[in-house]
């Protein structure tokens, strides 16, 4: 099994780079560019730690012949986002990713709009995990930053729960409340043994309150990065990111 990186610069988390948006503006005129392994070569250069991909059901934006070439291309450890269905499954297994993080899927989403429902699916979803756990695959699974989904992600195997940051990032003047959710949530999970991520929506104005959760071991983050990358490039845009990540933990650890 490869090795769980340790969280990353004596307790900053590990910033997770997702390129899926890359492959989305490719897409849009068909074609080879920009290709989405550049983009990991870059992304690796500017200091992120890890690299996601979500190869969705309807391919939209990652396709398949993209992720062994992205694994080839750098040595990060990859993130792959999927539905839990069986040929996602799979798929995994052959390619051997570090990690998959299951997340939920609609065809009719621009993005992925909340977080999986693991009480609902409780007896199904272990018949995707356990195969991937057998093969030496990091399970995830996004979710938000409930109660029950948190004591659920137990249940069916998984080793990581991705916390959705969407509503947090969405709230406005209820962004105190939003913020003590996913601090409890962090909390509850790192306490039942999940190592704790999180993600969807982050910005350099929101990232650092969430990066001072002290469970929080790694972020993921992609849309904005890519969209930011238009107008500083994506090697700025990624260690801009990284830099507050950082600040935000220190300052957290110092206070």
């Amino acid at each position: 099994m490869t090795p769980t990186p340790a969280i990353a610069r004596s307790g900053v988390p590990r910033l997770g780079f997702n390129l899926d948006h890359v492959a989305t503006l490719r897409n849009a005129r068909g074609g080879t560019h920009p290709d989405p392994v550049r983009a990991a070569i870059m992304a690796a250069a500017a200091g992120a730690d890890g690299i996601t991909a979500h190869l969705r059901e309807d391919r939209r934006h990652i396709g398949d012949d993209d992720l062994p070439r992205i694994m080839a291309a750098t040595s990060l450890p990859l993130n792959l986002e999927m539905a839990a269905t069986d040929e996602m499954a799979s798929i995994a297994i052959r390619l051997a990713p570090h990690a998959v993080c299951i997340v939920p899927e609609r065809r009719a989403e621009r993005t992925t709009e909340g977080g999986l429902d693991v009480v609902r699916d409780i007896q199904w979803l272990p018949r995707i995990i356990g195969p991937l756990l057998d093969a030496g695959i990091r399970v995830s699974l996004f979710i938000g930053p409930d109660p029950r989904q948190i004591e659920a992600a137990v249940s069916v195997g998984a080793q990581v729960v991705e916390l959705h940051t969407g509503a947090y990032a969405d709230a406005g003047r209820d962004v105190e409340a939003e913020l003590r959710r996913l601090t409890d949530g962090a909390a509850q999970a790192a306490g039942l043994g999940l190592e704790v991520h999180a993600g969807h929506g982050l910005t350099f104005d929101n990232v650092a309150p969430v990066a001072a959760l002290p469970q929080i071991a790694e972020l993921n983050i992609g849309h904005f990065l890519v969209g930011e990358a238009i107008f500083v490039g994506l090697e700025c845009a990624i260690g801009k990111m990284r830099r507050l990540i950082a600040e935000a933990r220190q300052a957290a650890v110092s206070s």
